[in-house]
């Protein structure tokens, strides 16, 4: 290895392991990043979208558990891949944001994820909403029709410029989501929150801790 070579590599930025990044780009997806900061118009949309989704839950963990069909998995090692049937519908949707198995596993190799706890669902929940093109209208503190229209073909909850759901399904007025992420946003206002969870004790930070890099950012 020649000097110059060795200084280059000395000078690369230190990554987390748990958002160690491929090489290679996945077609029509952002640029990743190792995470993103939550602000407070960040998280009002989260939380808008779980409620959107059914998975609010008062803002409890226990949303982040729920499957669709409202049952809940047993552990958050991992997305279940399972799918689950109600009167008319069938779905493997799981989670908080409701992902899909195959929409997951294209967030996790893009980001580079382990696990399935509520800090990585937020994280990759914001991936697809930059995904979407709409991170910088979200940061705009306004849920306008055309940030929900944005979504919609992510999230069928949410209406698109017509009103209705891009796939054809029960929807979300704008106005009623409105109304909740304005009520949220208000009362964030001032904090970051990064997620309704109970920090561990004399926890310290590797690595491989998400929770802790959030954080500290």
């Amino acid at each position: 290895m020649s000097a110059a070579e060795m200084k280059l590599k000395t000078e690369q930025p230190a990554e987390i392991a748990q958002f160690s990044l491929p090489r290679l780009q996945l077609p029509g997806f952002p640029s990743p990043q190792r995470f993103f900061a939550i602000t407070a118009e960040r998280r009002a949309l989260l939380n808008t979208i779980r409620y959107a989704e059914g998975t609010w839950k008062e803002g409890a963990d226990l949303g982040y558990r729920v499957m669709f069909g409202g049952s809940l998995m047993n552990s958050l090692d991992s997305h279940p891949d399972r799918v689950n049937y109600t009167r008319g519908y069938a779905s493997a949707a799981a989670g908080a944001y409701q992902f899909m198995p195959a929409t997951w596993s294209l967030v996790v190799r893009a980001m580079g994820l382990a696990g399935f706890n509520p800090q990585v669902q937020d994280q990759a929940a914001l991936f697809l909403i930059q995904k979407r093109g709409a991170l910088h209208l979200a940061d705009q503190g306004i849920l306008s029709a055309e940030l929900a229209a944005k979504l919609a073909p992510e999230w069928a909850s949410f209406p698109t410029l017509r009103g209705a759901s891009y796939y054809g399904q029960p929807v979300k007025r704008l106005t009623e989501l409105q109304r909740f992420y304005e009520a949220n946003l208000a009362r964030l206002q001032g904090r970051v929150p990064l997620a309704k969870t109970v920090p561990l004790e004399n926890q310290n930070c590797t690595d491989s801790n998400l929770d802790c890099a959030l954080k500290s950012f």
